[in-house]
């Protein structure tokens, strides 16, 4: 006996229709699209836990006869024989006042947008100069979004971060102001600048319940406007809960920045460039910044655990990076995966976005060879956000690695990708001109 058809009545057909077209339209869609990317999130986490992904480097740490690591080409390959230069502090150290509180900041918050807390601390850290552009502006130029997608604020949704870098270029080439990046502050630098009157912005990572209400760590910028050393904190301009003026002891403040190897951004009026080499000293050299970051992280490793250990282990490599000593770094970052691959489940000991914010070990792992790691490496931190794989620098070094095995048609989709997502993305531009592809 033949079944009976379903037929759908043409007014549930018509309805159904009518609530899709509805959905569209900008204003109801603005409204409700972030709820449904937060169910579909929420319900991808509950099937594919992030913090349970594990990255398992496939070369054992390195004995001596490997740390040779092979350079990028545009590097001088180190000389072993000559030290990395230290130098001692020559700062003449004078009496801070005991309360500062900086005029003229005009605060700027991160909503009505994705992730826009980098471009919400350098609009503050620029207009406390008398810059007279605006969030949007910042926005557009380092963290523009997807290319053919015309709504402002979805077009920016899947770049999750930007990068200290990308601030850093936007201020030296897009305006009249000038910027510099560290790693390895300390609290005293820090008061030292806010002191003569110069704001700083740090990179620093915290626990906290996201948008899907997941508890985790995540990175965030502050801009640092003030201290008390009467009450042991300093005053910042806190862009996503706690807002302007907001008091953080210096211990909370300095734990929490060692997930970011303790770096910071001045930003500062050309006119002002010798009094910040005179309050920077010795981290005016970014060599014996960069050895200094690497000094403290050593010395934290055996003294800490958890995932503070592995903090500490991480920045290890990314201040190897940084000297350009790839074979080094690519061990500490292997000891650093491995500590973490040995944390608890709970999501206050697996910072699972880690590979979000810093990419050192794409560096460390490509200039040793290490192709395999890279694409193992980009295909997990690819898997964890919720919008798909929408982070242009863990496609760029996917793309990287792809090409030196020989994989180019991957390589090329990839590097697109990358530049598809920001088109403003200079080395993916870079690559793509190169290898002749559109």
């Amino acid at each position: 006996m033949k079944k009976k058809a379903v037929r759908i009545p043409l007014y549930i057909f018509l309805g159904i229709a009518a609530l899709i077209g509805l959905y569209f339209l900008p204003p109801i869609h603005s409204r409700l699209s972030w709820r449904l990317d937060n169910l579909r999130t929420q319900i991808k986490y509950i099937f594919n836990p992030p913090d349970e992904a594990i990255f398992e480097p496939s070369t054992p740490v390195p004995t001596e006869a490997v740390l040779q690591a092979t350079l990028a080409p545009t590097a001088t390959p180190e000389d072993d024989s000559t030290p990395v230069p230290t130098f001692t502090p020559t700062i003449t150290p004078t009496a801070l006042p005991t309360v500062v509180d900086l005029d003229g900041v005009i605060y700027v918050d991160q909503h009505g947008g994705y992730n826009y807390c980098g471009p919400a601390n350098l609009t503050m850290a620029l207009k406390f100069w008398g810059w007279e552009g605006s969030r949007n502006d910042v926005i557009r130029a380092i963290k523009p979004g997807v290319a053919d997608v015309k709504d402002f604020v979805q077009a920016g949704k899947g770049d999750k971060n930007v990068m200290p870098y990308e601030m850093v270029d936007f201020v030296n080439e897009q305006t009249e102001f000038q910027a510099l990046v560290r790693h390895g502050g300390d609290i005293d630098l820090i008061k030292r600048f806010v002191a003569a009157g110069i704001p700083i912005i740090v990179e620093k990572g915290y626990y906290e319940f996201d948008f899907n209400n997941s508890f985790g760590w995540m990175g965030h910028y502050q801009f640092v406007t003030g201290y008390d050393d009467s009450n042991g904190n300093f005053i910042v301009q806190d862009t996503y809960i706690d807002g302007p003026n907001f008091p953080i002891e210096y211990d909370q403040f300095e734990e929490s920045w060692r997930s970011f190897n303790n770096q910071f951004v001045a930003v500062y009026p050309p006119e002002l460039e010798q009094e910040i080499l005179d309050l920077l000293g010795p981290w005016r050299d970014e060599v014996w910044a960069n050895q200094h970051a690497l000094e403290i992280a050593e010395a934290e490793e055996p003294n800490l655990e958890g995932n503070k250990q592995f903090f500490a282990t991480f920045n290890q490599g990314t201040s190897l990076v940084n000297l350009q000593r790839y074979g080094e770094a690519a061990a500490a970052f292997d000891r650093a995966f491995s500590i973490y691959a040995d944390l608890g489940l709970d999501d206050t000991n697996r910072p699972y976005r880690i590979m979000w914010y810093q990419t050192s070990p794409y560096w460390a792992y490509f200039y040793t060879g290490r192709y395999a790691d890279v694409i193992s490496l980009a295909n997990i931190t690819l898997s964890t956000p919720s919008t798909g794989e929408t982070l242009e620098e863990s496609l760029y070094w996917r793309a990287m690695a792809e090409y030196a095995t020989g994989d180019y048609v991957s390589a090329f989709a990839d590097m697109r990708e990358a530049v598809h997502l920001n088109p403003n993305f200079a080395p993916g531009l870079f690559y793509l001109e190169q290898w002749g592809v559109e």
